[in-house]
């Protein structure tokens, strides 16, 4: 049922105009491109897991974790609903390889937060990146 719920976020899901002008207020010009070229079923992910990161005790005062909220998943491009919905069945190398894409695309704006964007999906003992992969697992 979960994956039905995905599949019709992929086709109908828009972010809402409040939140873009509040994600427009944390975002540094550079990074709000970013945010703004994603797809919007990644743009509205994103803005789950930002609302859910603002709400944890471990991560909410860290900005960089705000921030990582928005735009871990920026090296996904635009990847059509049929190319996720082999990632879930068989794999994908292409979606396999956002964190790096991702990484690319931030390390000459904010270094920290690429380093984070290329971790968000690894083994890691950091314990702050650690609850993010947790929270963005349950989003």
């Amino acid at each position: 049922m979960g994956r039905i719920k995905q599949g019709l976020n992929y086709l109908f899901a828009k972010p809402k105009v409040d939140k873009m002008e509040e994600i427009k207020l944390l975002l540094t010009k550079e990074e709000y491109k970013i945010f703004i070229n994603m797809d919007n079923y990644d743009k509205v992910h994103s803005i789950g897991v930002y609302e859910r990161v603002k709400k944890d005790k471990v991560l909410n005062k860290d900005e960089k974790y705000l921030k990582l909220a928005l735009l871990h998943d920026c090296g996904k491009e635009k990847i059509c609903l049929l190319t996720r919905v082999k990632k879930v069945l068989v794999g994908d190398k292409s979606l396999d390889r956002h964190p790096k894409s991702g990484y690319k695309k931030l390390r000459e704006i904010d270094l920290e937060l690429a380093n984070l964007i290329l971790n968000h999906h690894g083994l890691n003992e950091n314990k702050q990146l650690k609850r993010f992969q947790e929270i963005d697992d349950e989003s």
